[in-house]
């Protein structure tokens, strides 16, 4: 295939996901419904949506190949694709280039503890993970999640999140910066509650996405916990360009995010240029 050339697909839904009405969750149904069986991806990949006379831009892919049916991506508003795809509607036209990248080492998370730490709307290649490990759950030690958001209404996937909350094999830790009327979960910045739930660093996995302030603060707690560099993953999908090591925007050293990344282990990091 031309790895250039995007395949069409349509904008079966849209989710208002926040108050603050700037992040949608859409579901892309490719037009030639082949095309969706030789959609081969893992959790943490990502994809290039484009709309038309606009341009292209790179999105961590919300779904988990357990699912099947649309694809799903959510979309913070934040410039001109991003707008142009929030001003579209159900029905519309766009272009889908992927999967690209790399995913989480799902092999190696297999019979170990994962803790996920999550933060505003990085968490949509967090929650294909996650869904990933809950349908395949026997595979999985202890699940552990912490995500935190500014107020209640800025978390992503809140029914879903409802229906994490009643499980009994996954520990859900849900927390906002400052106190709202009504909210009975926990208070305070991720790092701190992180260190409040103390999960065990023994036979385990730490996977951290989210600001970059919260991914500097959350390291050192991770390292207190007692989790080695080689434990703990991200992923830099914000520095994603084009998708396929051609532009050479992405490049962080030796090593180009789109084609090694987006995921990196911190020990990987720690080797690079601090440019991330």
């Amino acid at each position: 295939m031309n790895p250039y050339l995007p395949r069409l697909a349509k904008i079966e839904k849209i989710k208002i996901e926040t108050e603050d009405k700037m992040l949608k969750t859409f579901e892309l149904s490719f037009l030639d419904e082949s095309e969706r069986k030789k959609f081969d991806f893992k959790p943490g990949q990502f994809c290039e949506i484009s709309v038309f006379g606009k341009g292209e831009a790179p999105f961590g892919i919300a779904s988990s190949p357990t699912e099947d049916g649309p694809i799903m991506f959510t979309v913070n508003k934040a410039g001109v694709v991003t707008t142009a795809l929030h001003n579209l509607y159900e029905g519309d036209i766009v272009g889908l280039r992927g999967p690209l990248g790399n995913s989480y080492p799902i092999e190696l998370f297999k019979g170990k503890n994962i803790v996920i730490v999550g933060g505003g709307f990085a968490f949509t290649t967090l929650r294909a993970l996650t869904v990933y490990m809950l349908d395949n759950r026997g595979e999985f030690g202890e699940i552990t999640v912490v995500y935190g958001a500014r107020t209640p209404g800025m978390f992503l996937y809140k029914e879903e999140l409802s229906d994490w909350e009643r499980r009994d094999d996954l520990k859900l830790y849900l927390t906002i910066d400052k106190p709202a009327e009504g909210w009975e979960g926990k208070v305070g910045l991720v790092p701190s509650v992180l260190e409040e739930v103390a999960p065990s660093s023994e036979d385990a996995f730490a996977v951290v996405c989210g600001p970059p302030i919260m991914i500097k603060f959350t390291l050192p707690v991770l390292d207190k916990l007692g989790f080695k560099p080689e434990q703990i993953y991200t992923s830099l999908e914000m520095r994603m360009k084009c998708g396929i090591g051609k532009c050479g925007r992405c490049n962080i050293g030796h090593l180009y995010v789109c084609k090694d990344g987006p995921v990196f282990s911190y020990a990987q990091l720690r080797e690079l240029p601090m440019e991330y």
